[in-house]
């Protein structure tokens, strides 16, 4: 899937490197250690249209973006600005993230 984020396409890949930085992002944090649980708890905030887990989902996406990778504000930016259908977006994003084989379980899981 790819995003236009300052007038930059950017690839969003939503593997491994994806839970990685989510966890980082929005993972669950205790006295300092690190549980993960990122994707866990983003799933179903997704689902209700939270958009910013839709831009942590979408930073953590760009985790293999290597010379041109937008910052967290960036992304903010593009959610506070995006002139298309928002909800469209959240569905082709969680489509998106169906069809990753790192994460499709977890997905399918979380709607059980």
């Amino acid at each position: 899937m790819q995003i236009k984020i300052n007038g930059k396409e950017v690839e969003l890949k939503f593997g491994v490197k994806f839970v990685r930085e989510l966890d980082k992002v929005a993972g669950l944090d205790v006295s300092g250690a690190s549980f993960g649980m990122g994707l866990t708890k983003s799933i179903p905030a997704l689902n209700t249209a939270d958009p910013a887990v839709l831009a942590d989902v979408i930073y953590s996406a760009t985790a293999t973006v290597k010379d041109t990778r937008p910052s967290q504000d960036d992304v903010d930016d593009f959610i506070d600005n995006y002139e298309g259908n928002l909800e469209k977006l959240f569905d082709d994003v969680i489509a998106e993230m169906s069809k990753a084989n790192a994460i499709k379980v977890a997905l399918k899981n979380a709607k059980a």
